[in-house]
C-alpha cells in the first residue's frame, strides 16, 4: 500500500445482512471493500452489494449540493442557506393556512439503514402533527407489524428463527438467499442455512418459484401463489385435530387457545389443498414434520405478507410456532435484545411476570378520500396519489419525501407522477439522486454518501439472530461543501416546525430531555454524555439506558463490536396486551377469517404474477451502480416453457404483460424454476422516466412491475398493496 492508502472499519448500509466491511481508502477514495473477519456478526461474509460499496459511494450521479427550483420552473443549485429557508418560508405558512393534514410525509426503507433516517423522522412528524404519513412498510412488512401488535401489544415485538440452532426451518415467501435475510438480521444467511443442513436438520420452502433457497431444501413446494394463508392454515388445523399441539411453558401466557380450533375447522388439508395447489398428504406431513421436530421455527416474509391475506399469513406463521412450542424457546423463534432496547422490567431471575399494557390498536383514524383505517400510524402508500389529486379538506397540499421513491415502488405510479406534477404547492426530497420521485420537488437536499457517514443499526438489531451491537465512525472526512446527514435532518425538523435559525443541536437537546424523561433519568445524566455530535450523544443515552448498561466510549473501544449472547427466553418482557397474555385470537383476525374462508371456493386466476429479487439489487435504489448491473440481476418476465408455448411466446422475446393498472412490456425469460401459471418480474424497475440523473439505471430502465395495479387491493387489516399473485394476461408485443 501507499503511504496515504489505509484501512477503516464499516458496517453495510445496503441490505438487512448488516455485515461488516474493511475499506480500502485513498486519500479521501474508497478504492475497495472485503468483508471484516473480525466483525463479531459477520465474521467475514461479504455480498456483491458489499463489494461494490466503493463504486456507489464515488457514484458521478449523486448530488452533492442541494437544488432549488427557480422561477422559470428547472431546478438548478443552490446553497444550503438557500435551500432551508425557502421551506422555513413555504412549509410553516401552508401548515398556517391549510390545517398539518395537508402535508403528507413519505418515508422510505434506506432511512432504516441510517443512523439520521432513524433518529430524526419521529421529531419531524411531532414538528408537523401529521396524519398523513406514508411509509414502505405497506409494500413490505406492515402485516408482520399488525400480526405482531395484535397477538403481542407491540408491532416491533418480532420473533425471529433462532437459525444457528433450530432442526427444522420452515420458509415460505423468503428467498434469503438472494434478499440475504429480512425482519431477520442474520450476516451469511446462505452459510446459516448450510449448516442447518450439515447439522441434520431439516430446510422446508413454500414458494411458487424454485429459487436459489428452494433449490437448497430438503422440501420444497411450489404453492399457487396468494394461498399462503390458507396452507399455514391448515397445517395449524392439523395440529390441533391430531393433538399434535404442544405450547408448552408459553401455555401459560396464552389467551384464545380454545377459540383457535374452532376458527380453523373448516381449513383441513382436504379443503385447501385445490385453493393452494400442494396436496393434502403433503400438507399433513409437513404439519407432523414440524411438530416432531426437537426444535423449529416457521418464517415468512415478503412473499408471504404482499397479498391478499398478508396480516393472516404472518399471524399463522407464529401461531405455528406457539402451538408446536417453539415460541420464545432456542432453536424457535425468539425476540431478540438489541443494546439500545428497552431494558427489562425490573425482577429476580426467573421470577419476571407479564403485566397488562396498553395493547395495540387498529384504525385509529381513516383516510380522507378511501377510509383507509391507519395501522402503526402509517396509511397505505398506495392511497397517496388520491390524497393529492382529489379535491377536498385535507387535501395534501405539500410532500415532504424522504429517501423514497414511490413513483416507482408503489402502485399506479402514472397517476402518482402525474399528482406529484401538477397536484402540489410545495415538495421537498431528501434524496441523493434525482430520481423518478425527486425530480418534482421544489427542493432537494442530498446526504452524503455512505463513506462519509457513521452507522448504527437501530432497527435491525432488533431483529437480529444474535445479540451484539456495533458502530463505525465515518470512514472518510465529510467534504467540503456537504451537509452531514444527521445536521439534515435536524435542520429539516427546524425550518418545518417554525424554529429555523436554532442550532441543530438544539433538536438532539430536545431528543435527550424527551427520553430522559420518559425512562425517568435524572436530567443530570445528559451533562455526562459523550460523543462529537448530538447523534453520537443520543446513541450514548440509548446504550447507558438499555438493558446491557453500556456506553459509547465502551463501544468505540471495541471497533468490530461487542458479542451480547444468544437470544434468551423473555416473552414476559415483550408481552403489552390489554390482558397481560398472548392473544391468540384477536378480533380483528378472527372478523377476517371468514374472507379467507371465501378464498376456499374462488376459482384461480390462469395466470398471476409475482415478483422476484436479485441479489446485486436493492429495490429501486442500486440500480445505478455499473458493477452490479447485468448478469442475473435483469428485468425479465420469468415464463414457465408450457404457459410460453400455450401464449406463442419465445426466450428473448418481448412480451405484452397488462392487468388492472395498465400494461408493460419486458424480455421473455422461459424458465422452469417457476411453476405453470406463474410469471415473475423483479421490483424498482422502469428508469425511463424523463428529467431524472441517473445514467447507468436510465441506460438498462426495465419496466415498472407496478405500473400493472392501480392501487384498490390491499390487504384490509395492514393497508399494505397486493404486490403478488396479481391476475394478468400476457400476449408476444406487437
Amino acid at each position: 500500500m501507499s503511504h496515504d492508502t489505509r484501512t477503516a472499519p464499516r458496517i453495510c448500509p445496503l441490505c438487512e445482512a448488516t455485515c461488516g466491511l474493511t475499506l480500502t481508502i485513498e486519500g479521501t477514495t474508497v478504492t475497495g471493500a472485503r468483508g471484516d473477519r473480525d466483525d463479531i456478526f459477520s465474521r467475514g461474509f461479504i455480498c456483491p452489494k458489499g463489494a461494490s460499496f466503493g463504486g456507489l459511494d464515488a457514484d458521478p450521479d449523486r448530488l452533492r449540493v442541494p437544488l432549488v427550483r427557480g422561477d422559470d420552473g428547472e431546478l438548478r443549485e443552490a446553497s444550503w442557506s438557500e435551500a432551508f429557508d425557502l421551506i422555513a418560508a413555504r412549509m410553516p405558512e401552508l401548515t398556517k393556512t391549510h390545517g398539518p393534514n395537508a402535508v403528507g410525509v413519505v418515508l422510505g426503507n434506506p432511512n432504516v439503514h441510517t443512523m439520521a433516517g432513524s433518529l430524526y423522522p419521529p421529531l419531524l412528524l411531532g414538528a408537523l402533527r401529521t396524519r398523513n404519513v406514508f411509509t414502505a412498510s405497506t409494500l413490505d412488512q406492515m402485516p408482520k407489524h399488525v400480526s405482531s401488535g395484535l397477538l403481542f401489544g407491540d408491532a416491533h415485538a418480532i420473533p425471529v428463527p433462532d437459525l444457528d440452532r433450530t432442526d427444522h426451518l420452515l420458509l415460505i415467501g423468503a428467498n434469503p438467499l438472494e434478499s440475504n435475510g429480512s425482519l431477520c438480521t442474520a450476516p451469511d444467511f446462505p452459510g446459516r442455512l448450510k449448516a442447518l443442513r450439515r447439522r441434520g436438520g431439516t430446510l422446508t420452502v413454500i414458494d411458487p418459484r424454485r429459487t436459489r433457497t428452494a433449490r437448497l431444501a430438503d422440501r420444497h413446494v411450489a404453492i399457487r401463489p396468494g394461498a399462503d394463508a390458507l396452507l399455514l392454515a391448515a397445517l395449524a388445523h392439523t395440529l390441533l385435530t391430531e393433538k399434535l399441539a404442544d405450547p408448552g411453558p408459553l401455555a401459560g401466557h396464552l389467551e384464545g387457545l380454545d377459540e383457535l380450533a374452532g376458527s380453523l375447522a373448516d381449513f383441513t388439508p382436504d379443503a385447501v389443498a385445490a385453493a393452494c395447489d400442494v396436496d393434502a398428504d403433503t400438507i399433513t406431513a409437513i404439519a407432523r414434520e414440524l411438530a416432531a421436530a426437537p426444535t423449529a421455527a416457521v418464517y415468512g416474509r415478503i412473499g408471504s405478507c404482499t397479498v391478499e391475506h398478508g396480516t393472516l399469513a404472518s399471524w399463522l406463521v407464529d401461531v405455528l410456532n406457539i402451538l408446536t412450542g417453539n415460541l420464545d424457546r432456542p432453536g424457535g423463534a425468539l425476540f431478540p435484545l438489541s443494546a439500545t432496547g428497552r431494558a427489562p422490567r425490573p425482577a429476580d431471575p426467573g421470577t419476571r411476570k407479564a403485566v397488562p399494557g396498553k395493547g395495540f390498536a387498529l384504525g385509529r383514524w381513516s383516510s380522507r378520500v378511501s377510509g383507509h383505517p391507519e395501522a402503526k400510524g402509517e396509511l397505505p402508500i398506495a392511497a397517496l396519489a388520491e390524497e393529492i389529486d382529489t379535491p377536498g379538506e385535507d387535501r395534501i397540499r405539500a410532500l415532504l419525501v424522504i429517501a423514497a421513491n414511490p413513483v416507482l415502488s408503489a402502485p399506479d405510479g402514472d397517476r402518482l407522477d402525474a399528482a406529484l406534477a401538477d397536484g402540489l404547492d410545495f415538495m421537498v426530497s431528501v434524496d441523493p439522486y434525482l430520481n423518478e420521485t425527486s425530480r418534482h420537488a421544489d427542493v432537494v437536499l442530498p446526504p452524503p454518501p455512505p463513506s462519509q457517514s457513521a452507522h448504527f443499526d437501530f432497527a435491525f438489531n432488533g431483529f437480529a439472530v444474535h445479540n451484539q451491537v456495533r458502530y463505525t465512525r465515518a470512514a472518510v472526512p465529510l467534504e467540503d461543501g456537504r451537509m452531514d446527514e444527521s445536521e439534515i435532518h435536524a435542520r429539516l425538523v427546524l425550518a418545518v416546525g417554525g424554529l429555523h435559525g436554532a442550532p441543530p443541536s438544539a433538536v438532539d437537546d430536545l431528543a435527550i430531555g424527551t427520553a430522559l424523561t420518559r425512562a425517568g433519568a435524572p436530567k443530570e445524566l445528559a451533562a455526562g454524555l459523550t460523543g462529537e455530535n448530538g447523534p453520537e450523544r443520543r446513541l450514548d443515552l440509548m446504550l447507558r439506558l438499555g438493558p446491557y448498561g453500556l456506553t459509547l466510549e465502551k463501544l468505540l473501544a471495541h471497533p468490530h463490536g461487542i458479542d451480547l449472547g444468544p437470544l434468551k427466553p423473555r416473552v414476559a418482557e415483550v408481552l403489552r396486551t390489554r390482558s397481560g397474555r398472548i392473544e391468540l385470537l384477536p378480533e380483528p383476525i378472527a372478523a377476517d377469517l371468514p374472507r379467507l374462508r371465501r378464498a376456499l371456493g374462488e376459482r384461480p386466476a390462469p395466470l398471476v404474477l409475482v415478483g422476484r429479487r436479485h441479489l446485486r439489487s436493492n429495490n429501486s435504489w442500486m440500480h445505478n451502480v455499473g458493477a452490479l448491473t447485468g448478469g442475473s440481476n435483469v428485468c425479465t418476465l420469468q415464463i414457465h416453457p408450457d404457459d410460453a408455448a400455450r401464449l406463442g411466446l419465445v426466450d428473448g422475446a418481448t412480451a405484452r404483460i397488462e392487468s388492472s393498472g395498465g400494461g408493460i412490456e419486458a424480455p421473455a425469460e422461459i424458465t422452469d424454476t417457476v411453476r405453470r401459471g406463474v410469471v415473475s418480474l423483479p421490483h424498482g424497475w422502469g428508469h425511463s422516466r424523463p428529467g431524472t440523473r441517473m445514467a447507468v439505471a436510465a441506460a438498462d430502465p426495465g419496466a415498472n412491475v407496478n405500473q400493472l395495479l392501480d392501487g384498490t387491493l390491499l390487504d384490509p387489516l395492514s393497508g399494505t398493496a397486493v404486490l403478488n399473485a396479481i391476475p394478468v394476461s400476457v400476449t408476444p408485443a406487437l
